[in-house]
């Protein structure tokens, strides 16, 4: 169980004064409050796109530190027995890192930046998974003098790494499972087939390295919650191959793959088969299957998109305009380019499979913006047209929508939003042809009670000051 949360500390901040910041963060950053709407007009309060400095227009997320909050009260009311370890590489960023860490999630890092970063922030290396099968040695050698002592595997030159520069890490064998039903499949680069599982613990015994458990990942954005069971399944099949090799692991890694919109169903599939494969007269405290481990078999996971998938959302500046382009008779009437794109934010179009839909923020300059509208978030009574909607770079692949809908008004200088846009977005954000990554501005959101639960759970921790 995480630790409880400390009561506020303070009277709750005024989600009103949108444009008066509550804190700053321990690295410099300004912590408003008020909703996504305050936020996003009270940015573009101060920006003045016809005398702004170059850069001045430039793109901007607006993150709600209270979303990731509530996202993590559902995860443990769901998943109680389960313990995150959040994924830094879905959004790397410190603020979402330094809330995590004081309500007592761990982190699944992938790369030695990864550790560098979790631990610059003051994080015990005692909470951190190297979750990477496939190291780099230098890599390892850093992680031993860090303190880094749990990490994966799924081959054998892998543990002759280990057992060369950190024999006395603890290691977790991942396993491959049907990741068939998930946006992004990461099966075809790792994992070791069940049929494989024998031979890697023979070596890892013969080399006297410890296996302390398994790991499995069934694939980015999973939308089939059965896929879990079928992975469950295959990790305690594992389990009974370490008992058979002569180990008694204590440790279940169930990875990550956790969807904001079917969490419920997953968790409960999980739920169910946590007791089906891993009851409590085997793994429970005292269970005759977990003798090392006082408290029985650790079970974490590795939620990254879970977190912040609808904790960000992202205003791009509408910098040019094609009237009358139609590509067949039918098509675009229009095209608008925007000052992010595929070599920024938005490349989770390519790498992440992710569907975006803009809705506007600006007509004429004035501030029209309808979070709850189902469509573009238009006036009513806007004439709308087919348009497409593209980058800032000279790169034609940069292209946003080939084709959607705004309305006819929408000029120059005038703002887009786009929503649920806070995973694997601005980790994988380049410079490509000089522009500048999208900042980030963040609040506490309109939320009282969310409000006052993440400003005491910041100041307490020492990550927020007045």
């Amino acid at each position: 169980m995480l630790a409880p949360y400390p009561r506020a500390l303070t009277p709750p901040p005024e989600p009103e004064a949108a444009s008066i910041p509550v804190g700053k963060l321990a690295s410099g950053e300004h912590v408003y409050s008020g909703s996504f709407a305050q936020q996003f007009e009270a940015a573009l309060g101060d920006i003045d796109v016809d005398t702004c400095e170059a850069e001045g227009e430039n793109a901007f997320f607006v993150a709600d530190l209270a979303q990731i909050y509530r996202q993590h009260m559902w995860w443990l009311q769901e998943l109680p027995r389960i313990v995150p370890f959040y994924a830094v590489k879905c959004n790397p960023e410190p603020a979402v890192i330094r809330l995590l860490a004081a309500l007592g999630t761990g982190f699944d890092c992938a790369s030695n930046g990864e550790i560098q970063q979790v631990l610059g922030l003051g994080i015990s290396p005692s909470r951190i998974i190297y979750a990477n099968p496939c190291k780099a040695a230098s890599f390892v050698r850093r992680a031993l003098k860090q303190g880094i002592d749990l990490t994966t595997f799924d081959n054998l030159d892998e543990l002759d790494k280990i057992k060369r520069f950190h024999p006395d890490c603890k290691l977790v064998v991942r396993i491959l499972t049907d990741d068939s039903k998930s946006v992004c499949q990461l099966g075809i680069k790792f994992g070791a087939p069940l049929c494989d599982v024998p031979a890697l613990l023979a070596r890892a015994r013969a080399l006297e390295l410890d296996v302390v458990g398994v790991s499995f990942h069934v694939g980015s954005g999973c939308y089939d919650p059965a896929a879990y069971r079928d992975a469950l399944m295959r990790a305690r099949a594992a389990f009974d191959m370490g008992e058979a090799a002569g180990y008694n692991f204590d440790l279940l890694d169930i990875g990550g793959g956790f969807e904001n919109g079917n969490f419920g169903a997953i968790a409960q599939v999980v739920r169910d088969s946590l007791d089906e494969y891993f009851p409590d007269v085997d793994f429970a405290p005292g269970g005759r299957r977990v003798q090392r481990h006082r408290d029985g078999l650790r079970i974490i996971a590795e939620p990254g998109r879970f977190y912040v998938h609808n904790a960000f959302s992202l205003a791009t500046n509408i910098i040019a305009r094609r009237q009358g382009h139609v590509t067949d008779g039918n098509g675009p009437q229009a095209m608008y380019y925007q000052n992010d794109g595929a070599y920024g934010a938005f490349n989770c179009l390519i790498f992440d499979h992710q569907v975006v839909r803009p809705k506007v923020l600006t007509l004429d300059q004035q501030f029209v913006y309808r979070p709850d509208a189902p469509g573009a978030g238009e006036p009513d009574g806007e004439e709308m047209h087919s348009c497409s909607v593209w980058g800032p770079t000279c790169d034609s692949m940069d292209c946003i929508l080939r084709e959607t809908t705004l309305p006819r008004a929408l000029d120059v200088g005038d703002w887009l939003v786009y929503e649920n846009m806070g995973a694997y977005t601005l980790c994988a954000a380049s410079s490509f042809n000089g522009l500048r990554p999208p900042r980030v501005r963040y609040t506490l959101g309109s939320d009282i009670d969310g409000a006052q639960a993440v400003y005491a759970v910041l100041s307490s921790a020492g990550h927020l000051c007045n």
